[in-house]
């Protein structure tokens, strides 16, 4: 298979996992050999068909660096899982923006070098996609590397919470220009999001009449401290329209980001608290506590995401991938059931027309 020529947007922890998991994977073969991955298969495509052509960053610890190096430097704190070799790919220096918040001043230091051409550098290295995993509160960042993907002919993956594919009009100027888009606010494997999805539809399915329910985190890392400072309204927003699809009725449902704790690294701790009804009208109470490693979260459903889009570049469709958005994404263009959602990705794959 032809390589899938990627360019990274953020060298952050989660970029960390994506980068590792590809030489993690790169020698099975098997689909029953592999732990950790959904599809070690997609389109025809294997994990180690994802090639990193460019990569930008401001953090003055990683910009200039090879990125095999770059994404074990501070701040990053993610598990190393993987060896990675050099790879040729320097991290260039992309523009600030508003990619530093307040809190995150005191954590990152700003690299003093000049802003690259960024369009012209994606060109220079023929890269296809273009994968945005800025910090959450970046969101005028997350436009400015849209609109550089844009000219430089990339399709574009938005894992922020930025509303960018799911905004009609950046959807129309995808598909105006013959590219994809995905996205926003990408899902975790074993996440908050779809654990709390999964729990309220097993028991709605079961009978039980949930009446209420949250989910809260706590977690350490950039991410979580910037999430803290900026975004976490926003994604409580998000987290709680995209839970509310799992239940056929309405309940009173709260989920979202909660505190930073900075022991926790890059670990995070979700809770789940349900109560609902169930036979005979008796009460009953579901409390639960995830404990995970937010990085690798990441990546088994990335490594779906990009492959799909690069299925999607081959067959020539652009514009919104409605189908991918709805199946990778916590605020995809059009929210659905975690049934549909799932229906409409597989038949994609399968050559299904979205449209």
């Amino acid at each position: 298979m032809p390589k899938i020529k990627v360019a990274l947007v953020g060298v952050g922890n989660c970029a960390s996992a994506l980068v590792q998991g590809v030489y993690h994977y790169r020698d099975i073969e098997k689909e029953t050999d592999v732990v950790g991955l959904r599809r070690l298969f997609l389109g025809g495509y294997h994990p180690r068909d994802v090639e990193f052509v460019s990569a930008f960053d401001i953090e003055a610890r990683k910009v200039g660096k090879d990125l095999s190096e770059a994404v074990f430097s501070p701040p990053n704190n993610t598990l190393k899982f993987a060896d990675v070799p050099r790879l040729n790919v320097p991290v260039l220096k992309g523009p600030a923006l508003d990619g530093v918040g307040e809190l995150l001043k005191n954590v990152v230091t700003i690299d003093g070098s000049p802003d690259v051409d960024v369009a012209q550098k994606l060109r220079e290295n023929d890269a296809e996609i273009v994968v945005n995993l800025l910090p959450s509160g970046a969101t005028k960042a997350s436009g400015w590397y849209a609109e550089e993907a844009l000219k430089a002919g990339c399709a574009f993956v938005n894992a922020t919470p930025a509303f960018i594919a799911s905004d009609a009009a950046w959807a129309k100027r995808f598909e105006k220009a013959g590219l994809p888009i995905v996205g926003d606010d990408l899902t975790d494997q074993v996440g908050a999001t779809i654990l709390h999805k999964v729990l309220l539809k097993t028991l709605s399915d079961r009978g039980v009449r949930v009446s209420e329910t949250y989910q809260l985190d706590v977690g350490g890392g950039t991410e979580s401290l910037d999430t803290l400072e900026r975004t976490r309204e926003v994604k409580r927003i998000v987290k709680t329209k995209s839970v509310e699809t799992a239940l056929p009725y309405k309940a009173s449902v709260v989920a979202g980001s909660t505190d930073y704790v900075d022991f926790l690294g890059n670990r995070r701790d979700s809770y789940f608290w349900i109560q609902g009804l169930y036979f005979g009208g008796v009460p009953m109470q579901l409390d639960l506590r995830l404990n995970s490693v937010d990085a690798p979260n990441a990546g088994s459903v990335m490594f779906d995401v990009i492959r799909a889009v690069k299925v999607a570049l081959d067959r020539g469709i652009a514009g919104s991938l409605l189908s991918v958005s709805a199946y990778a994404f916590k605020r995809p263009p059009q929210a659905m059931s975690l049934e549909k959602a799932e229906e409409m990705f597989e038949g994609f794959i399968r050559g299904k027309v979205e449209r």
